[in-house]
């Protein structure tokens, strides 16, 4: 009898729905564009410019969800 690999069932995203990871990337991408704009897109480091949009996403993430506490 021949061997047969089974493929791993990937969840699929139904049609409709929204990812909350999809819209926190949408968020640092645009941050680290606008970053990029700022300095004319000469130089910079794309790697660094993306660690430092997502920095401030979360950061303002963090502050909206403490502000929400008060």
């Amino acid at each position: 009898m021949p061997h047969t690999t089974h493929a791993a069932k990937i969840p699929r995203k139904q049609p409709g729905t929204k990812h909350k990871a999809t819209d926190y990337h949408k968020q640092i991408a645009e941050a680290a564009y606008f970053h990029a704009e700022h300095r004319g897109f000469n130089g910079g480091d794309p790697v660094a410019g993306w660690l430092a949009a997502e920095a401030e996403i979360k950061a303002a993430s963090n502050k909206d969800k403490a502000d929400s506490t008060h």
